[in-house]
């Protein structure tokens, strides 16, 4: 399905009040819709915070991994391309990704019912799992909850560590800005809510904090039943691009010199009134026998490759339930 033809077919169905699920990809060439009755268990399993079609008697497993970590000198040789563009001033923050082989003690389609999260979808050979919103609607209004900054918790003082961190306040006050001003393409009365609060994720590794703010604004009344041309609009997700986004979107080809595909795209339903959806940020892929984890974090020009490259490791998790 090409993007256009995602959009009609979704506006279509919001017009007329028909709940559907979608997947978007990064770049938007391979979006996928579902109608919500439709959706076959064998290719697709959701859960949408508690919003399922995975309720059964399957028992969660332990979940345990071996991980091998994406190459540093290859990882600093991608931080360079980045930051010479940071210097350059075609980009002021960029997200910057890569891909670490792991090694799991249970098949993906078994980790759907293994791990815990807000946001979770099966398809094939990919698992996501996210504790990131992209949007919400409820009731004619739009949520956004943009997600910039992650610690260890276990790091003595460590919601303190991160909040004073002048540098992960900067890259946080650029992603609500700029996820202010795109929620304000769609809505009026667009305000931050809540800045910089965290929230605690138990994890098979450690405990980890995460940042967040919320931004909320009044929809704009033509967006109500035009649900695929508002996702567009939106994308791609600011948190996981970066600033300005369309040159950085370039910054981010010639860096990482492949395509995420649905790694960082998103994934929602619209229950025919509202909509819930989620950035993915958690992503697992299987490539033939290995299976790959996706991590990464925005790059400023205060930026130092060695604590990025922590960041990307330390992101490297599920949620144990």
């Amino acid at each position: 399905m090409r993007i256009t033809e995602f959009i009609d077919q979704a506006d279509s169905f919001s017009k007329t009040g028909t709940p559907f699920l979608f997947l978007i990809d990064f770049e938007m060439r391979q979006p996928r819709l579902w109608l919500a009755h439709q959706v076959d268990r064998d290719e697709l399993l959701y859960s949408i915070n508690g919003f399922t079609n995975a309720k059964d008697n399957t028992q969660p497993k332990p979940v345990s991994f071996s991980l091998y970590p994406f190459d540093k000198e290859d990882y600093q040789a991608r931080f360079n391309t980045v930051l010479q563009h940071l210097n350059y001033g075609n980009t002021f923050l960029t997200n910057l990704t890569v891909k670490s082989k792991i090694e799991i003690n249970i098949p993906l389609r078994e980790l759907f019912f293994s791990v815990q999260a807000p946001y979770q979808c099966w398809l094939h050979n990919q698992f996501v799992f996210s504790p990131e919103c992209f949007v919400k609607i409820i009731n004619g209004k739009i949520f956004s909850f943009p997600m910039k900054g992650t610690i260890d918790a276990e790091i003595p003082e460590a919601a303190s560590v991160i909040l004073s961190d002048e540098k992960e306040r900067a890259e946080h006050v650029t992603i609500v800005d700029l996820l202010r001003n795109d929620l304000s393409c769609v809505a009026t009365q667009v305000t931050v809510k809540r800045f910089r609060y965290l929230e605690r994720i138990k994890t098979n590794r450690n405990a980890i904090l995460q940042v967040s703010s919320e931004i909320v604004g009044d929809l704009l009344p033509m967006y109500k039943d035009r649900i695929g041309s508002l996702l567009v609009k939106l994308l791609p997700a600011g948190s996981v691009s970066g600033a300005p986004k369309e040159k950085t979107m370039q910054v981010i080809r010639a860096a990482e010199q492949e395509s995420r595909k649905y790694y960082t795209g998103i994934f929602g339903y619209f229950d025919g009134e509202n909509l819930d959806s989620c950035v993915n940020i958690r992503f697992m892929e299987q490539q033939g026998d290995a299976i790959f984890y996706r991590s990464g974090g925005g790059v400023t020009a205060r930026s130092n490759w060695q604590n990025e490259y922590q960041e990307v490791i330390q992101k490297i998790y599920v949620p144990v339930v």
